[in-house]
């Protein structure tokens, strides 16, 4: 179910910006895009961190048979915060956010203001299916905002509405809509949690210091990831134009929609890696490291055959999908290929990471990699397109490469969940 769903969102995510760069001159079109990737360079590396601190938690407390009742209250103050937060840093900057980023766009500033708060509810909302397991809702949520959002760039397509706001205002009913999902999540049984052991494990007190380091460091690594795949837009659009801007964002689409696709693995690997960590006196550390395996070869397949598909028709299917304003380059639609590759392969081992504790290692070499490609996308060093193409392959490179030397040394003093501590003692 929530392959279905998310593979289907993934595809109306690039349907969605398909439609809109026939409908919108390259102006308009490069201006929804910049607010695209500042929106979600914002929400995911916001928010997301509080999903999988949820996720991992709830998943762990249901190994020990234990409430995690505290632990959502932490984790809501915590989103709450971060909620407020944007939207007061949205209000102050909001001069150079709507004059200098969205181009004077009123329009586009209020819908970055109001989808901001948002999409802190409905990641709250991801993170406690991703925990239970109810991963049909959760790929029902992602095709809700998926589909409502393609549904404005639809109704622009057949004439019922016109121009860049009716297209915009999909990016901000989206997240809404998803959030009818929550009556279902309330009104059905939740899984009950057991005990290894068979007995209940009483709830111990919250960690908000444990926790607090979880969420920066995976906020660390979804800025990072962030920027890998948004920040080359920005810069290129704050120094080119919007239109060049629209150009690097559709290459990028190559690495994006898949990782999209890919969702539904990494969503599920946190909890079911979370899972197995605690249950490592069980005999599951060898079910950790094969799932963690048998992941890596999967991202290896699909990336070889997306490959072959780009070297025989790449950039004939780019001029179908996004026109033929742009003479789309073989050469650099296979690098940015290897580079999704790399990326997939490294958010794999992030999972990995964040399931063994050993977040602040991985977020040291995502800051690391991400800052390199920032750098890197100011060098006036080939065309401004071939440019990011390289610098994104690289630094994924470097990063799967880092995260995986990393894993191939093992957890060393990691700390141990509850569950396997109980086990020891």
């Amino acid at each position: 179910m929530l392959s279905v769903g998310i593979g289907v969102s993934g595809a109306l995510s690039y349907a969605y910006f398909a439609l809109a760069s026939h409908q919108l001159d390259p102006y308009e079109y490069g201006s929804l895009v910049v607010l695209w990737s500042a929106l979600f360079m914002a929400v995911v590396t916001l928010y997301r961190p509080v999903e999988q601190l949820i996720s991992r938690t709830i998943a762990e407390r249901e190994v020990e048979g234990a409430d995690s009742t505290a632990e959502l209250r932490a984790a809501g103050l915590i989103q709450a915060g971060l909620a407020a937060a944007f939207v007061a840093a949205a209000l102050a900057l909001r001069g150079p956010i709507e004059d200098d980023l969205l181009s004077g766009e009123g329009t586009l500033y209020a819908i970055f203001l109001i989808a901001g708060p948002a999409y802190a509810v409905s990641f709250f909302a991801r993170g406690y299916l991703a925990g239970r397991g109810r991963f049909g809702l959760y790929g029902a949520m992602l095709l809700l905002e998926a589909g409502s959002r393609f549904s404005a760039a639809a109704a622009v397509a057949i004439g019922f509405a016109e121009g860049l706001s009716a297209v915009a205002i999909g990016i901000v009913v989206a997240p809404l809509l998803s959030l009818i999902v929550v009556p279902a999540l309330i009104l059905s049984p939740g899984r009950a949690a057991t005990a290894m052991d068979g007995a209940a494990v009483p709830t111990s007190d919250v960690d908000l210091f444990a926790s607090g380091r979880f969420v920066v460091a995976a906020f660390l690594i979804m800025l990072s990831e962030q920027a890998l795949l948004n920040a080359g837009v920005i810069v290129v659009g704050a120094t080119q134009g919007a239109a060049v801007a629209g150009v690097v964002f559709n290459v990028l689409l190559l690495a994006r929609a898949p990782q999209v696709l890919f969702g539904a693995v990494t969503t599920t690997l946190l909890p079911t890696l979370s899972r197995l960590r605690a249950r490592a006196h069980l005999g599951a550390r060898s079910a950790f490291d094969e799932s963690v395996r048998a992941t890596l070869l999967g991202v290896a397949g699909f990336t070889s055959l997306v490959a072959l598909v780009v070297l025989a028709a790449g950039p004939r299917l780019m001029d179908i999908a996004f026109g033929g304003d742009y003479e789309y380059d073989r050469i650099g639609l296979l690098v940015v290929t290897a580079g999704m590759g790399m990326h997939l392969s490294a958010l794999t081992l992030s999972q990995a990471a964040l399931a063994r504790r050993a977040s602040a290692a991985a977020a040291a070499g995502w800051v690391a990699c991400a800052l390199a490609f920032v750098a890197w996308s100011f060098v006036p060093a080939l065309d401004e397109v071939r440019r990011i193409e390289v610098g994104y392959a690289a630094a994924t490179t470097l990063l799967a490469a880092f995260l995986l030397a990393r894993y191939r040394r093992g957890n060393g003093g990691e700390s141990m969940p509850g569950a396997a501590r109980l086990a020891r003692s």
